[in-house]
């Protein structure tokens, strides 16, 4: 099979290995002058981002990059890719990376032209009317993990460096109007940072498909996103130059992200303040919290996974897909309880006071309440 495609859903998408050699074509599409590149710390320093950096040179562009962006960005960090964006006057911005690069990334092309302050744009009610939409300026997406599908989303996630609280920022337009998929981005992943990205993707498409919202679209994307990953993610964990499973897991991490528009859940809810508060990779903690959060839903959507389990691959309907996620978390070294993350000396109340903010419990099956919450906490410290 040819992993080459050029897609128009949820946008535009150039998928294929060695596709990153189109940036600059991508810039330009966009009349994109003066590109920013926005990436994290890390991967600043890779091999990769300087390849980019000079596929922009050959274009024509300065490839100017700015990187100080934290693992859970905040508001500090946006106001520094803010100044770098203005002082270089920049007109469109190349978010590339992980989910944290992509989201800083996106916001620093939405709030160029803001006047407001980013919290007024959190995804409440239609908070994201109060943007200027025509001040955005244009955004190309490279992923270079499997996992958020930030490339396809159209909000990011700051964190509240003062509260420690995760907001999600929300705009039609923030969705990249470019975005380069090329999977040979993502095989220098290390095994823990492939294997935490992708259980990210499957949390995402286990709470779509789990959500009681009416979303007939999401819901079909989300079971082949679980497909994908189930037989996907354990080839690339053991073989990360697998390019055909590594291109099946960058679709998968994008089904998750265009399949929650359905909603999230339980799980997300409790690894956004987790992950504000301890410092947590996210898509680690979302698989920590999936098997406490899929019995407390029980009773709501084991009729739903009794129905696709066979199809996904998995035996026995939704009691046959619980314990295959315990074994898939264990055959992937993901810890079974929250304090082996480092989440230790909780104050319970804050924490579920904190998970019942999150817009996430909106999309849980069950009405999430601050007993359940709770006691979901409890049994994962």
């Amino acid at each position: 099979m040819t992993f080459q495609a050029n897609w128009s859903y949820p946008t535009t998408i150039k998928f294929g290995p060695g596709r990153v050699k189109e940036l600059g074509e991508a810039c330009l599409s966009l009349d994109i002058k003066n590109p920013l590149l926005v990436t994290d710390k890390v991967l600043a320093q890779l091999d990769i981002t300087q390849i980019a950096l000079e596929i922009l040179k050959a274009s024509g562009f300065n490839g100017t990059i700015f990187s100080d962006v934290d693992p859970n960005p905040n508001e500090l960090n946006l106001e520094a890719g803010l100044t770098a964006y203005r002082k270089g006057n920049h007109d469109g911005v190349v978010a590339f990376g992980g989910g944290s690069g992509i989201d800083l990334g996106k916001m620093v092309a939405f709030m160029a032209g803001q006047k407001r302050p980013v919290w007024d744009f959190e995804d409440i009610g239609d908070w994201w009317t109060r943007a200027d939409s025509a001040a955005i300026a244009p955004i190309v997406a490279v992923p270079t993990t499997a996992g958020t599908g930030s490339e396809v989303g159209r909000a990011s996630v700051i964190t509240n460096s003062k509260s420690y609280e995760k907001k999600i920022i929300f705009h039609p337009k923030v969705l990249p109007s470019v975005v380069i998929c090329d999977p040979e981005l993502t095989v220098g992943m290390p095994p823990f940072v492939t294997a935490g990205t992708g259980l990210d993707a499957f949390a995402h498409c286990v709470e779509a498909f789990s959500s009681p919202h009416y979303h007939p679209m999401s819901q079909g994307i989300a079971v082949e996103g679980m497909r994908l990953v189930i037989e996907n993610l354990p080839k690339v964990y053991s073989s990360p130059k697998d390019i055909e499973a590594r291109s099946h897991m960058m679709s998968a991490a994008m089904m998750g992200a265009t399949g929650f528009q359905k909603g999230l859940g339980a799980i997300h809810a409790l690894s956004h303040p987790i992950g504000a508060m301890y410092n947590t990779h996210h898509g680690t903690t979302n698989a920590v919290c999936m098997p406490a959060v899929l019995d407390l839903n029980a009773s709501e959507i084991s009729h739903r996974f009794d129905q696709v389990a066979g199809y996904i691959g998995v035996q026995n309907g939704f009691k046959g897909f619980c314990a295959f996620v315990r074994d898939f978390n264990a055959s992937l070294h993901v810890p079974m309880k929250l304090r082996d993350l480092g989440v230790v000396n909780v104050d319970l109340e804050k924490l579920t006071e904190a998970a019942l903010k999150d817009p996430s419990c909106s999309g849980n099956p069950i009405t999430l309440n601050s007993e359940n919450i709770a006691q979901l906490i409890k049994d994962l410290l």
